[in-house]
This record gives structure tokens, sequence and C-alpha cells, in this order.
């Protein structure tokens, strides 16, 4: 048995949420204002490690983190071979495909052959678009992909939304929906055995104190079997 429990929680837009479910389960010990990376419960053997979103499944994958809170999106994307029983139901955004007004006044989806699309999302890009027949050229980006229309690096991109706001103060409209992501519970597969009575007790702590339902499929988010991803 290891001497502490490690769980790996994202950086940015899903990070406050995640601190409240924690609080929820009586874990203390975390100064979300330092800038400390690493932080120690020693009541509940808990470690927390404060991540890039994106690195999280890497974290888990590895057995460096033996639980992580993680986005739907990036599990689509990079396919980790790791757990996922729980949705968490917060952190509710879309990916979608999205294009300047003007070039949408004029534009028909269903006439595409080749586009360029700008996108943190290249293997769920490619594969929208493959299966819809449109051979599809991605310019990989990391920092802001709405600017990519505005400067002609890409006429359209692919991103996430929630309010759809940015898209709308940079002249971008929606055009199309890929899919569908919520905050997930991720887990080692060497942890989930080895460790499972410390692990299945964190997760069900976690879904008990959930506090707001998922609106993905319109039911309350659920306690998956471990298995793989949905």
């Amino acid at each position: 048995m290891k001497d502490v429990l490690t769980l790996a929680l994202p950086k940015g837009r899903l990070l406050d949420p995640a601190l409240v479910l924690l609080r929820d389960v009586g874990v203390e010990g975390i100064d979300e204002d330092s800038r400390r990376l690493i932080f120690t419960d020693p009541k509940r053997d808990l470690r927390v490690l404060f991540l890039k979103p994106a690195d999280i499944p890497a974290y888990v994958l590895y057995g460096a983190a033996d639980l992580g809170i993680v986005g739907k999106d990036i599990l689509l994307e990079q396919e980790p071979d790791v757990y996922e029983p729980l949705d968490l139901g917060f952190g509710f955004c879309r990916l979608v495909v999205a294009e300047p007004r003007e070039l949408w006044e004029r534009d028909d989806p269903s006439k595409w052959s080749w586009v360029r699309v700008a996108t943190k999302y290249p293997r769920l890009t490619e594969a929208y678009f493959s299966n819809r027949g449109v051979q599809v050229e991605i310019v990989r980006l990391d920092g802001s992909v709405e600017l990519a229309p505005l400067v002609g690096l890409a006429e359209r991109i692919v991103d996430l939304v929630q309010s759809g706001e940015t898209l709308r103060v940079n002249g971008l409209v929606e055009v199309a929906e890929i899919t569908r992501s919520t905050a997930r519970v991720i887990v080692n597969r060497a942890s989930m055995k080895t460790e499972h009575a410390r692990v299945t007790g964190l997760i069900e702590e976690m879904g008990r104190a959930r506090r707001h339902p998922a609106t993905v499929s319109g039911h309350p988010p659920s306690v998956a079997a471990p298995g793989a991803l949905e």
C-alpha cells in the first residue's frame, strides 16, 4: 500500500469547481492562491498536484498520479488507457466548428470538399471531417485559436465553447457541434487494483458530493463501472 494517494487537478476553468468538490469531501491543506504545484493533506493521506489539463492523462496513465480530474474533451482527443469511473457533471462545454460571420452568410457546409482548420484538437477534428468525406488540413495551435481566421491562418476553427461569447466577440459563428464535455475522474489501472479500497472510497465520496448534474445526456451524472472511456 502506498503512503499517500495522488490526485491530479487541472489548472484553468475546471480548477475552482474541483477544489469546491474536494472541500466538500473534507480535503484540507490546499492553498489555491499559492504558486506551489503540490499539496498534501496528511489526515487523508492524499497528495494533490496542479497540472496543465492536457498533461493529466499522462500522469495518471504512467502512475505518477493515481487519479485525476480532466475534461472529457481531452480524454476523447488523447484516448489514454485509464479507467473513467465518474462523470462529475461540472465544466460543461461543447467542441464546435466555427467560421467568420461573413463566410458563414454565404457558406454551405454540405459542399465542403477541402478545408483548413486551426485547432487544439487535431485527432477529433480529423475524425469529424473525414467521417463526412471532407479533406482537412489541420493547423495545430496551443494558444488563442479564435485569432486564426482573423489573420488568415485558417478560415475555420475547432474549439471548446461554453457560452459562445468568445466566438461572438471575435466575429465567429458556430457551424457544427462535434461533441460535448464535462469533468471526469480518471484512474490508473494498476492503482485501481493495488489501492482499490482507497481509490473507490474517494471516488464514492466525490460522487456523493457532486453539486451540478450533467447536462450532456439530460440525465444526472453517474458512477460507471471501471472500464473503457465512454
